[in-house]
């Protein structure tokens, strides 16, 4: 999938699903269930054990899935991620050696940024969008704050998204939203109880057709 068509697809859906494990036990489970919820825009983070080999085995056994690599940091982390499959990159901070090298493999990158100065930097570098994080600390009414003199920047507000909230950080400009343990819990990832993260995509998914 070339990257105009991975970037309208995460643009169309408008939740990443972030997931952070203690292992990778139940992963491909997890992403199938996030699925049948109507989410297949999945971030495994660099913080899971083994999360390389896991994307390797994902990408090849969930082909039309979108799986990225995130909490990326540093160029030949992302080559890594990339050369096993990741459709995307994201980097929790201003990483511009991680933006250059997704540019140069034409691969989506989103670059953690929280200050106007940070943000505008990590566009000027290349990002395909401001990863706004810690979203949590300022809500919605931050990200239509920036958008107002940076209404060319894409942001994906990150921390803090729920099914509650989505709505209001789409219409507030965000160009996608990614969302952790309020959609993929611990505890349910823990016990395999893939109903419930089934249920959780799913009422992301109505949030977000609610506002369209």
């Amino acid at each position: 999938m070339k990257k105009d068509a991975i970037l309208s697809k995460i643009r169309t859906e408008k939740v990443i699903a972030l997931i952070r494990a203690e292992n990778s036990d139940g992963l491909l489970d997890c992403a199938k269930a996030l699925a049948d919820g109507g989410l297949t825009s999945i971030e495994l983070t660099m913080t899971t054990p083994g999360a390389i080999r896991m994307l390797e085995k994902a990408t090849s056994e969930l082909p039309d899935f979108l799986f990225g690599l995130g909490t990326v940091l540093d160029a030949e982390t992302a080559r890594m991620g990339i050369l096993s499959g990741a459709r995307f990159v994201v980097t929790p901070a201003l990483r511009p050696d991680v933006i250059t090298l997704c540019k140069r493999y034409s691969i989506p990158i989103f670059s953690g940024a929280l200050t106007p100065t940070e943000v505008v930097n990590a566009w000027e570098a290349g990002a395909d969008a401001a990863k706004i994080f810690p979203a949590e600390f300022f809500g919605p009414a931050y990200i239509k704050s920036l958008k107002g003199p940076l209404p060319h920047v894409e942001m994906v507000p990150t921390g803090g998204v729920t099914a509650e909230n989505v709505g209001e950080f789409i219409k507030a400009g965000a160009y996608a939203t990614a969302a952790g343990s309020s959609l993929v819990e611990a505890k349910a990832l823990k016990e395999k109880n893939w109903a419930a993260i089934t249920a959780k995509a799913k009422a992301f998914v109505a949030a977000v057709d609610a506002t369209k």
